[in-house]
Formats: C-alpha cells, structure tokens, sequence
C-alpha cells in the first residue's frame, strides 16, 4: 500500500500545497477545460477560463495563473494587474467544483494576496461579484473583503485593504 501511496502521489499529488503557476503549452489544455467542470449557477458567475485567456492576450495589464494543488490543476485566477496606476483587481477566479469547500479557493486568494502586496504602491486588492444567493459573496467576506457600495456593470464591488 505504500509503494502505491507513493506512486499515485508521484503522479498526481501530493495535494497540499496549494500554488500559483504559469499557464504553457502544456498545461493549457487542462485549465481550459476546468471551465467545462463548472454547472449552473457557478458557470454563470465567471467567464470560461479560455475566453479570459484570449482577453489576456490583448491586455497590457493580464496577470493570469493557474491554481494547482499539488501536481494537479484545479483552478484559475486573473488579475489586472496595473503597475503603473497601482490598481490590482481581481479580474477573474475559479475553482472547479470536485475542488471546493476544501480551503483550496482560500490558500489560492491568500497567494494572490501576497503577489498583490508585492506589487508597487499596492494598498488593495479589490474584486467584482454576481450577486446571488449561491454566489461567492460570503467565501470573500471571510477573506476579509468588504462591499464598497459601488455596483459595476450588475456587479457587487469589494476591496481588501492592506
């Protein structure tokens, strides 16, 4: 059973970590397909992960990863990613379903986070919402990140201030 453990892990994991990571020729595939793991009403909260791709190829201001957890992918997050106004916002972010509710979405913002206040002049992270029952309104609101006031395009406003 060990040799096994070892194995599967060598494969597939370990799952603990959780990690921010370039998107390349070889991973895009299976980021892109997150998308397709995602059922009403999540995936009407965020766009398909490889139509934010395409955006961020014409954007100046894209930060994107994918979010592994271990060695598998199981989630996406884009940023804008302004440097020279010093505006971070959190442009995009998933986790697929078979992956949530298991801290994964929390350690991932946190890394966000912590790219963010690396960032010049970086003072918030602010983010964007549907406003729906299922929504993620109160996964933010336990990350710290409190409603603005400001309604964008339908959209709850939040920030996090650092």
């Amino acid at each position: 059973m060990d040799e096994l453990e070892t194995q599967l892990d060598g494969h597939f994991g370990p799952y603990e970590a959780v990690t921010l990571r370039e998107i390349d020729s070889t991973t895009v595939n299976g980021v892109c397909l997150l998308s397709e793991l995602m059922q009403y009403p999540q995936s009407t909260f965020v766009a398909p992960n490889a139509y934010s791709l395409a955006q961020a190829l014409f954007s100046d201001i894209a930060w994107y990863r994918a979010v592994y957890v271990g060695k598998a992918p199981v989630g996406f997050a884009m940023l804008e990613d302004d440097e020279q106004n010093q505006n971070y916002y959190l442009w995009r972010f998933m986790i697929a379903p078979q992956f949530q509710k298991f801290g994964y979405g929390r350690a991932a913002i946190e890394c966000i986070i912590d790219y963010v206040k690396s960032r010049p002049g970086a003072s918030e992270l602010s983010l964007s919402y549907i406003p729906h029952e299922q929504g993620p309104a109160q996964f933010y609101r336990k990350l710290g990140f409190i409603e603005t006031g400001e309604i964008d395009e339908g959209e709850v406003c939040m920030r996090l201030a650092f």
